[in-house]
Order: structure tokens, then C-alpha cells, then sequence
């Protein structure tokens, strides 16, 4: 069958032949229609993502959409290696593999689910959001931020706060959802202040997809607030601008913060399965968006690179 195949680590994805793939007892042989290039997908291509198998050759693709056996469309995740989403056919256990609506098609589904998940598990399954909280976003103007601020003001945030360097980007978020933005250009004092009168106002979760600087000037912050602040729920979810911060030990002691993560091995499978279940159902009534740029499964050696900030790549095999 053919397939984008990545033969050595770090190596750019080639198109070419790969075995094609038998399904056994429990799986699903799925034709392949639509599968997003994301962050951990190309994570795993480098050898560096923490859920690498370390096995090569293989397909590329955590989770795309396509049709199974009897013609039933679904969407799935973590096909069995070596087999991946970005190839004509691929195998998926069947408890991974999930309906879809009627009124989502296949582009726009492979697009949102994975950057939409992240942010529902992590209200969902992590921080617990209950109606009327008040959400910041740290990272706001990109793919997943963008999602995360719709879908927090879907599961009843009454208040969004923004973040994000774009700024177009962070003037274009009032039209998805955020009742404040605020810029993260600036010193650490100038970032402090931003941050710290609505920390005295009350934030009660906190969706983290930078770390670094930013996430430090956000707990320390958090911390100089004090009593007044109500407790912060400061869920982690990606690293964009680095995997360490310097955290001073009595940021923890002198506030009320409990500091999660939120991803593959802090939420069981069969819950992120469940959690993507639920966004995918939402993603029309939500009226969420997301841009997509399609390309033929041919030409992802050119495609590889082209994600941005602005839109999704979807690999069409």
C-alpha cells in the first residue's frame, strides 16, 4: 500500500510502499480518508516525543478518520504499530475507534480532534470546570489555544482570559469566545503586572501550553495574590516555549495552587478515548472552528513542514 513512511529518527517522512496491514481479532482494517499532522505525531518521528516506540521503519499518524470493514466511518487513534494514520490502510483496536456525527466531515474531524481533546480532557477529566468558573489559556493563538477557547466557554466558563505573542492572533479570539486577551511580549515585571490584577479577581483554571517564562510569571503571580485569590487549578498541557521552569519552592507554599499535567499517561486511555468521543459530538452543536489545509498523502515530504500556528495540515491518502 502506499504510505509515509519514516525509516530513521528525525528523518523527514518519504512516500512510498509499506506492508499492508491485516487486522486481527479485536481490531478494525481501516481505510484511511483523512489523518492531521500534530505536534506528537511529529514528536514521534524525531524519536523524541516520551510515548516513542524507538522502532523503525513505520507510518507516521496517531489518528485520523476512515471507513471500516462494513463501511461504518469512524475516527481513530493509536493505530498499532508499525501502522499509523498517514498510509491508505491502517489497523486500530476496535475499542479506539469511534462514530462520528453525520454532519462532521472526515477533514474537519481528523483536524479538531486531537487539539481539541487536549483541551476538553484537561477541563474535563483534570481540572473538573464547573459552570460559571473563570478560565485563563496560556497560549491562546494557536491551534489548540484556539479550541480551548471555545470549547471552555462551551462547558460553561463564564469568563475567558487569553494569552498569546500573535497579535493578531490575540485580536482575533474576542469572535471565538475570550473576554480578555493579554500580550505576552514584555519583561518578567511587565508580565507580572498584567497577570496579577485578575489573579486577584479570581482565576480558577489555568490551561498551560507554553511552560516556560510564562508559565513562571503565571504561578508567581498566582502566588503574590495571595489570600484574596481563590485556589487555581494550573493544568500543563504543552511546551512550546520550553520543558523547564525555575519555580520558586514557596510559590506552592504560599498559595493555593494545585499544579497538574494532562496527557497520554496522566489520563487513562479509555478516558481520552471517552473525552474525544464527547468533542467530536459537540464540535457542530459548539459551532467550533478550526482552519484546515488539506494535502494529498503524495506530497508529504513537502507537507511535513507546513503546519502553522493558523492552520492544520490534514494528510489526505
Amino acid at each position: 500500500m502506499k504510505a509515509a513512511i519514516v525509516r530513521q529518527a528525525g528523518e523527514t517522512p518519504i512516500y512510498g510502499e509499506f506492508e499492508s496491514p491485516a487486522a486481527t481479532a479485536g481490531e478494525h482494517l481501516i481505510r484511511v480518508t483523512a489523518a492531521a499532522i500534530s505536534q506528537i505525531t511529529r514528536g514521534r518521528a524525531s524519536g523524541r516525543h516520551y510515548s516513542s516506540s524507538g522502532a523503525f521503519p513505520f507510518v507516521p499518524g496517531i489518528d485520523g478518520v476512515g471507513r471500516c470493514e462494513d463501511g461504518s466511518r469512524v475516527y481513530f487513534v493509536l493505530p498499532r504499530t508499525p501502522y499509523g494514520a498517514m498510509a491508505e490502510q491502517t489497523v486500530v483496536p476496535a475499542s479506539r475507534c469511534l462514530p462520528l456525527p453525520d454532519d462532521l466531515d472526515d477533514v474537519t474531524a481528523a483536524a479538531l480532534a486531537n487539539p481539541g481533546m487536549s483541551s476538553w480532557a484537561a477541563l474535563r477529566e483534570r481540572a473538573k470546570l464547573r459552570a460559571g468558573e473563570t478560565v485563563l489559556i496560556n497560549g491562546a493563538t494557536g491551534i489548540a489555544g484556539r479550541l480551548a477557547v471555545q470549547i471552555a466557554k462551551h462547558l460553561g466558563a463564564s469568563r475567558v482570559i487569553a494569552t498569546g505573542r500573535n497579535t493578531d492572533g490575540l485580536e482575533s479570539l474576542a469572535a471565538l469566545g475570550a473576554d480578555v486577551t493579554i500580550s505576552l511580549i514584555g519583561d518578567d515585571d511587565a508580565l507580572e503586572k498584567s497577570f496579577k490584577p485578575h489573579f486577584a479577581e479570581g482565576i480558577d483554571v489555568v490551561l498551560d501550553y507554553l511552560w516556560g517564562r510564562s508559565a513562571e510569571r503565571l504561578l508567581i503571580s498566582a502566588a503574590k495574590a495571595g489570600a484574596e485569590a481563590r485556589p487555581i487549578r494550573f493544568v500543563q498541557i504543552g511546551s512550546v516555549s520550553g520543558g523547564d521552569i525555575a519555580l520558586p519552592s514557596a510559590v506552592l507554599r504560599a498559595s493555593a495552587i494545585e499544579l497538574m499535567g494532562s496527557g497520554i499517561g496522566s489520563i487513562a486511555l479509555e478516558r481520552l478515548v471517552a473525552a474525544t468521543a464527547e468533542l467530536l459530538q459537540a464540535a457542530i452543536p459548539a459551532g467550533l472552528e478550526i482552519a484546515v489545509d488539506p494535502i494529498p498523502l503524495i506530497d508529504i515530504a513537502q507537507g511535513w513542514s507546513r503546519n502553522n500556528s493558523a492552520h492544520r495540515t490534514v494528510v489526505l491518502p
